[in-house]
């Protein structure tokens, strides 16, 4: 492996470090009477403000849109499943259920994003297509997605668990889904496009389509709620780093590294979520869950491999 390559691969594992405590973090502020819609908000305005002043201060005169109308819908597709859609239904599920289930349910991405590329290559057609890796259907693929298939299963439908909701479980499963059609499309525009551009794109269109789900959310933008220390420091490290920086590291990393390779390293979220989740929150998992989880971490490697 090159030293440049191996940069790639260090970096992403510091980016899924850092989304691991978001978890943490967002079901902190949910606790403390944030809306998870209003968290996401807040979250992307600070991070789109940044990427504002970081393309403005950049050589040249920043550009508003892409080369046509088609990639701008690319954009705001990718505004849905990578910002607003995700963020919401990962945000509303740790409402719902503990942050290392989610942790552990959302990190079934990868596996999602294999099946998604492998029928992608096959589908779609120019630039998109070749910007897939090549997913081969094989042992690995099938055993690895049928093992982390049964581990959510186990995990959802664990009855011992103190505090089971199969409403944020299965949200938690429809931002893994989310996260996996945002891989297919991401890397290609960022290649296109530059990451700085791209992920700006995606902050705007995240901001504009979370609108509709703001109603009621109005208590989350207190001076009472916003003004707690606890709450404006998780704002600005969900904000500025885990998106304005991580989004952009991201994204460069997919086009390094190659979608389903990079999506991997999401199988590792879970682990430091786990951590800080039992040393700040004093969440414990039960025997059940921890058994589902470790079949979903199993079979998302296996389903990894090459």
């Amino acid at each position: 492996m090159s030293e440049r390559r191996a940069l790639y691969h260090l970096l992403a594992l510091a980016v899924v470090a850092v989304w691991g405590v978001t978890f943490v973090c967002t079901k902190t502020l949910i606790g403390a009477g944030m809306d998870p819609a209003a968290i996401f908000v807040l979250r992307f305005i600070i991070a789109y403000l940044g990427i504002l002043a970081l393309d403005f201060c950049g050589k040249g005169k920043p550009r508003l849109f892409s080369d046509s109308w088609k990639d701008e819908a690319v954009f705001l597709f990718l505004g849905l499943t990578g910002g607003s859609l995700y963020f919401l239904t990962e945000n509303t599920a740790l409402a719902h259920t503990q942050a290392a289930n989610v942790a552990f349910l959302v990190c079934v991405a990868p596996v999602f994003t294999a099946l998604l590329t492998l029928i992608g290559r096959r589908v779609m057609k120019g630039r998109f297509a070749e910007g897939l890796e090549d997913v081969r259907l094989g042992f690995p693929l099938i055993a690895g997605t049928l093992l982390a298939l049964a581990g959510m299963a186990i995990v959802i439908f664990d009855g011992t668990r103190v505090e089971l909701s199969l409403k944020g479980d299965l949200l938690s499963v429809a931002a893994a889904v989310c996260w996996a059609l945002y891989s297919l499309f991401m890397g290609q525009m960022t290649k296109d496009y530059g990451a700085v551009f791209a992920t700006r794109k995606v902050f705007f269109y995240g901001l504009l389509t979370v609108i509709p789900f703001l109603g009621g959310t109005a208590g989350s933008f207190s001076m009472e709620i916003l003004g707690q220390p606890v709450v404006y420091l998780n704002i600005i490290f969900l904000g500025l780093l885990a998106s304005l920086a991580c989004f952009i590291i991201w994204n460069l990393v997919m086009v390094k590294l190659g979608n389903v390779t990079a999506t991997n390293y999401v199988y590792l979220n879970p682990v430091f979520t786990l951590i800080t989740a039992a040393i700040i929150l004093g969440e414990r998992m039960s025997p059940v869950s921890i058994i589902g989880c470790a079949a979903i971490l199993a079979g998302v490697i296996l389903a990894g491999r090459r």
